[in-house]
């Protein structure tokens, strides 16, 4: 329970006789905030490193999801799905006596919130069930296709997780309705809390309300009602110049793609093929992609916009209690079957809507489109020809109704690029038919990672580009006596403990939690574009990797080899034992061999340059040119997330990295050492020392002077990502820790943990070594 001081003292006493805590107000009635963020919004909040803790979890630490799978018998959950999908219940009734639509619907809207710049959202881990996405405007009643599931779930229990489930679902919904599929993996592991560290754009319908909204009282209106708080893009509609704002892939708030409506409901279809193409590249689509998955999807089932949507009540979140955890209750007629509202837009695209065909495509090019309105105020289109196909009710027996498009399917046809694709798939139902099945896949595992993630009997064979491929390796991999010489091999070179270390990070680095790209792994850091990227320090690169594959050259047989991959983290680790040698520690630092090399020919390159930084305060680098909305400590705590970092492991990883010298453009910005490259406490010993005043340089604190309080001068620079380690209170705590007397080994033991964590994210070939690596949150 949360108590909320009262400062007006007439409601205080107004509830005295209720609450025994008088002068307070209970759980946030009558418009009180959280006090924390309601007084300091820009607060750094390290908290969101530690979401999802195993507490959280009913299952344990010690939970195998992989094992329980593995135990399922995949064609009995298969045979229960079909069942229920041919089935209808009273609750809530299935259009055409056929749930497949309405769970492809859920299905595609749990893996359509991926988005590629930062790898956040998809189907993983069935964030569909809780805030802020499970209350979208655009999730509209995917709460009753979840509770519609639960049967099934309850059987299964923890063997399968809602995330698997919901794809599988629609995998099935798909082929009982005549379409292929091309395969499915499990694997996805549920969350148990809901999802607080990503920024889905501005959430603006939660406060001040605008005319025509009933936001006020938990109701979600139309998104064209909430232009001025949802906005998203950089320059208006009728701008040459526009931009949507990142990382966001939706065009705006509380939709996964885009208002079908037209941008903030402008009917303009040439509009609207502008934010399909703007949103679904950013969701790592192309114009095909884009295409097959709107021309396909929309072959099945039917919107719903019966009933007015200033009827129809609160989202989940914001529901009464009797709701049963449903929201969106509809009071009028039977509240569901014909009377249903979701989007607003009603009607079905095809003649048959359960049914895998190219009717689609075939109606949307064979008549010309006017628009109209829905029942519920929507606008959409319906065919000027009298005579066009008809398509039956979903719930009336014996009526037909007019077929319908929304402004988003006009949009397929006025594009120029997009029209292109369409007439190839209709004159090729075939290429449509595999286009689709492909996309569909990619859509629903593209948050996955690498192929070897997945589990189950219908993983496809066929390996695809955007699962970042890497060979299998056909040598014999090194013992500990090889690792041992190759060691010693490293250490002989030139190179110092800042190259070794700085390499090795930047390879490994890359990796992010979110849809499990990037690490070491592969052996990138010697291809295009990761070679290259400004924030590796190129130069550098090229001059550890020169030295490297000489290493390689000498050592590779016929039957053994090392890979370069592997051989660039281990001179990392050579590189962390140096530095804590030279601080006073002798430590060995973790090592598991297994790393293979990819190809430059399988590494797609416009993918991949997604995951790069473009700014990284382990190594205070910003690109040049770059503008950040928000401070760099933002920018930084974001980091440490996507690398799966605890508050300590990122404090201690910080601090240990500056004294090694690791800045990408060299600099000595929080080189607070006169000893760089041994791993040392000074700097956390100079960050929490008052014999230092911070001074900065110029008005936007960026950049700072450590300035000797006893004789005025500069002593050290730094910038705001090493500064925030000793002036946000939760992380000055840490930094503390690591400045005290007995601060120096645990700083040299803690710091190896956290780089041997690092190392290991992308090891999904050594579950047990990542598990034991990478701590849980």
């Amino acid at each position: 329970m949360t108590i909320h001081t009262n400062s007006d003292n007439e409601h205080a006493a107004d509830v005295s006789d209720a609450c025994p805590f008088r002068g307070t107000r209970i759980g946030g009635a009558l418009g009180s905030e959280p006090q924390l963020d309601h007084w300091w919004p820009n607060r750094l909040k390290v908290e969101l490193l530690h979401q999802d803790p195993v507490q959280a979890n009913p299952f344990g630490a010690d939970f195998d999801y992989a094992t329980e799978f593995a135990a399922l018998d995949l064609d009995a959950v298969k045979a229960d799905i079909d069942e229920f999908l041919t089935t209808s219940v009273d609750w809530w009734p299935s259009d055409y006596g056929n749930y497949g639509p309405q769970m492809v619907r859920m299905a595609w809207h749990s893996a359509g919130t991926y988005r590629i710049a930062d790898g956040r959202g998809g189907a993983g881990q069935a964030m569909q069930r809780f805030a802020p996405i499970g209350s979208w405007w655009d999730n509209g009643n995917t709460d009753k296709s979840r509770r519609l599931l639960w049967p099934i779930k309850q059987k299964y229990g923890r063997a399968l997780s809602w995330a698997d489930l919901m794809v599988l679902v629609g995998n099935r919904s798909l082929e009982i309705m005549g379409l292929a599929t091309i395969g499915f993996g499990g694997g996805r592991v549920d969350a148990w809390e809901a999802d607080r560290a990503t920024y889905w754009g501005p959430e603006g319908w939660l406060g001040e309300p605008v005319p025509g909204d009933s936001s006020a009282d938990g109701k979600v209106g139309h998104p064209e009602e909430m232009v001025t708080r949802g906005l998203r893009w950089e320059g208006a509609v009728d701008e040459d110049h526009y931009d949507l704002e990142n990382p966001l892939a939706a065009s705006h708030q509380s939709l996964i793609y885009v208002n079908p409506e037209g941008p903030n409901g402008n009917g303009v279809p040439i509009e609207s093929a502008r934010d399909i193409r703007e949103t679904f590249s950013r969701m790592a689509m192309n114009d095909e992609e884009t295409v097959a998955l709107i021309a396909g999807g929309h072959a099945f089932g039917k919107s719903h916009g019966a009933v007015a949507t200033d009827k129809i009540g609160a989202a989940p979140e914001a529901a009464p209690m009797g709701a049963m955890g449903l929201g969106w209750n509809n009071p009028v007629g039977t509240g569901n079957a014909e009377f249903t509202t979701t989007n607003g837009i009603e009607g079905a695209w095809t003649p048959n809507p359960t049914q895998w065909d190219n009717t689609y495509l075939e109606n949307l090019f064979a008549f010309e489109w006017e628009q109209t309105e829905s029942p519920a105020g929507a606008l959409q289109w319906r065919p000027t020809d009298p005579d066009a196909p008809k398509t039956p009710d979903a719930h009336v027996d014996g009526q037909m109704n007019t077929l319908m498009m929304q402004t988003s399917d006009i949009a397929l046809k006025v594009d120029p690029e997009y029209r292109k694709v369409c007439e190839k798939f209709l004159a090729d139902f075939d290429a449509f038919t595999e286009a689709f099945s492909t996309a569909w896949f990619k859509l629903t595992h593209r948050d996955m990672g690498p192929k070897s993630r997945y589990l189950g009997p219908d993983v496809p064979e066929q390996d695809f580009m955007w699962q970042d491929p890497i060979p299998a390796a056909d040598y014999e991999q090194v013992d500990d006596a090889d690792i041992s010489t190759l060691k010693d091999r490293i250490s002989s070179t030139d190179l110092g403990v800042g190259d070794l270390v700085s390499v090795a990070w930047a390879a490994a680095s890359t990796y992010r939690d979110s849809d499990k790209r990037g690490g070491a792994d592969g052996g990138r850091i010697a291809l295009a574009p990761q070679k290259d990227w400004q924030v590796n320090d190129p130069e550098r690169v090229a001059k550890v990797l020169a030295e490297l594959i000489a290493i390689k050259s000498d050592f590779d047989t016929d039957t053994k080899q090392v890979s370069l991959a592997d051989l660039v983290v281990l001179a990392g680790c050579v590189g962390v034992e140096q530095a804590a040698t030279a601080a006073g520690v002798d430590i060995s630092v973790p090592f598991v061999a297994g790393r293979r090399d990819t190809t430059q020919e399988l590494t797609d390159e416009e993918q991949f340059e997604w995951l790069r930084p473009v700014a990284d305060g382990f190594r205070n680098h910003e690109d040049d040119g770059v503008h950040m909305a928000v401070p760099p400590e933002q920018i930084f705590l974001d980091r440490a997330h996507l690398l799966t970092l605890t508050a300590p492991e990122w404090t201690v990883l910080a601090g240990g990295l500056k004294v090694l010298d690791v800045n990408s453009d060299r600099s000595k910005h929080g080189l607070f050492t006169d000893r760089p490259g041994a791993l040392t406490n000074d700097f956390f010993r100079a960050l929490t020392s008052m014999d230092y005043e911070w001074v900065p340089k110029d008005d936007s604190e960026l950049l700072f002077d450590l300035d000797d309080r006893s004789t005025g001068q500069s002593r050290f620079t730094a910038t705001r990502c090493d500064l925030v380690f000793g002036a946000n209170a939760q992380l000055r705590q840490l930094a503390e820790v690591y400045a005290s007397s007995d601060g120096q080994e645990r700083l040299v033991h803690d710091f190896v943990q956290a780089w041997h964590k690092v190392m290991m994210l992308d090891r999904y070939d050594v579950p047990d070594a990542r598990r034991d690596a990478v701590s849980r949150r």
